[in-house]
């Protein structure tokens, strides 16, 4: 048994080793596509260069145009991408950048998440433990500071038991 999965492992770590150097291949040689689909149409109608949907987009067809002479260029994604964020600005691109204020839209999700997931286990741990905050266990033996009228109605309650049982 652990022979497989130790051959599983193994092939997991060959695809993945494959397929970064297929994503480091790539950066070097873009695709139209991969270009058109990380920028973002500036006609106004949200989609992303290569899926806007107007047939004579005033904007599409100019960048896609502008997007094939880089690619011919031989430059990079990233150069490409660089290329169009400092002639549009960073709203071109279809995903917010991992740098600057950027980062929290990317970090953010996780950090709620953990701290969502540790409170969760405090206050697991705290019911299991039995800490303070937690209301005392009730008592089925009456504690001696009973009044006098606790001692009648649990008198009469024993009484109507008696009487019900028999």
């Amino acid at each position: 048994m652990s022979r497989r999965i130790a051959i599983g492992a193994l092939a997991s770590l060959l695809l993945s080793v494959a397929g970064l150097l297929g994503t480091v291949a790539r950066a070097e040689a873009p695709t139209q596509n991969e270009v058109e689909t990380a920028l973002t149409c500036q006609c106004g109608c949200g989609l992303t260069v290569h899926s806007c949907n107007h047939v004579n987009c005033g904007s599409a067809l100019p960048l896609k145009k502008e997007i094939g002479e880089q690619i011919a260029a031989g430059r990079s994604l990233s150069d490409i991408l660089s290329h169009f964020e400092n002639k549009y600005g960073e709203v071109i691109l279809s995903a917010p950048t991992t740098r600057g204020f950027n980062l929290a839209a990317w970090v953010m999700p996780f950090v709620v998440l953990a701290v969502g997931g540790l409170m969760v286990v405090v206050v697991l741990r705290r019911w299991r433990s039995g800490e303070p905050g937690e209301p005392p266990p009730v008592s089925a033996v009456p504690s001696s500071a009973e009044s006098g009228a606790d001692r009648e109605l649990r008198a009469r309650l024993e009484r109507e038991l008696q009487e019900r049982d028999t």
